[in-house]
């Protein structure tokens, strides 16, 4: 096995849709195999957050935990989420698998739509885990990574002492450069692959509160920037896609990080082009680091964490660092 900061793929592998595709299919299979709680985050009448705690044995405050914010389409249950949190439990963390407001199983709970602008959420589900757990680390997956970092950005004064570092993985920063990535053709699988599921989603919020959402404006909608501009710009408060784009990208407000940040992404995603990762400036706090290879979200690799997902173990190893703790509980 590779030294734990050392990316090291098998070369048939290398290849952003190869890296992508390859992760999707290496962790389609993985379910949460550990005890967990469901818990109910409130922060409105009409906004309930389904979280998915994992808690070590013993005084909760002994041991550090960490927050896992799901990417678009996705929840608690998405394959990194599962293949990164069975390795924090595995070294000893309590593991907190959130859900976006709406998604997965938390549509009964809140028939609203997310968007990467509402990070409030995961400030709120922050704000929650850090009246139990001694130390919190956060790692976002793509746009849960951009909604992760917004949080940390633009709400700092709102976050617990607890929350000491955040890993975001793939995060798309500029929001606007991405849709236009997804719009190439060689990219048209992950299109209708995002659509299939916006789509469906959308049926179903709205079946559920038919008085806030128009019945059949999904239809019509062939790429993510049609969807944004029919559906998630108007419910969500934007006078449209671009408005949502520059209002909710996370890469102008890198600077505002003031915590520890590691931004872990590939030249060759496919999705998130690599210069809207690189031509951020970015303060003291938050780290870069690029790979020539790693797909999106996919980063298959011989490493610790299940599924080869290594940037789980890059994760790991560095909020197990920013915590200062040693031992059990730490990644020992």
């Amino acid at each position: 096995m590779s030294p734990p900061h050392l990316f090291n793929p098998h070369r048939w592998t290398i290849g952003g849709h190869r890296q992508t595709l390859l992760g999707f299919w290496r962790r389609r299979l993985m379910r949460w195999p550990f005890p967990s709680e469901d818990r109910i985050v409130t922060l409105a009448d009409d906004v309930r957050l389904l979280v998915r705690a994992s808690w070590q044995p013993g005084p909760r405050s002994a041991r550090p935990a960490v927050v896992l914010v799901h990417g678009l389409g996705g929840s608690d249950s998405a394959s990194y989420v599962l293949a990164t949190g069975q390795l924090a439990w595995a070294r000893g963390w309590h593991v907190l698998r959130m859900n976006l407001r709406g998604a997965g199983d938390s549509e009964a709970l809140c028939p609203r739509l997310y968007n990467a602008g509402q990070e409030l959420d995961v400030v709120g589900v922050l704000a929650d885990v850090g009246r139990e757990a001694g130390w919190i680390g956060v790692v976002g997956f793509s746009l849960g990574a951009s909604v992760s970092l917004l949080a940390f950005a633009q709400s700092e004064g709102r976050l617990p002492a607890a929350v000491g570092a955040l890993v975001a993985i793939s995060a798309p920063l500029d929001l606007a450069k991405c849709a236009e990535a997804l719009e190439r053709p060689d990219n048209r699988l992950y299109q209708e692959y995002f659509m299939v599921m916006l789509r469906r989603a959308y049926r179903r919020l709205q079946q559920r509160r038919p008085d806030i959402y128009e019945r059949g404006r999904e239809r019509g909608t062939r790429t993510v920037r049609q969807y944004d501009e029919a559906i998630t710009a108007p419910y969500g408060g934007y006078p449209s896609a671009a408005a949502y784009y520059a209002s909710s990208s996370a890469g102008p407000r890198l600077s505002l990080v003031k915590r520890p940040a590691l931004l872990l992404s590939a030249w060759d995603d496919p999705m998130v082009p690599g210069d809207s990762i690189a031509d951020w400036p970015l303060p003291c706090s938050v780290a870069r680091e690029m790979l020539p290879t790693g797909g999106h979200v996919g980063f298959v690799a011989p490493t610790a964490a299940p599924g080869h997902f290594w940037a789980a173990e890059r994760a790991m190893a560095f909020l197990t660092t920013e915590s200062g703790l040693t031992g059990a509980g730490a990644g020992a």
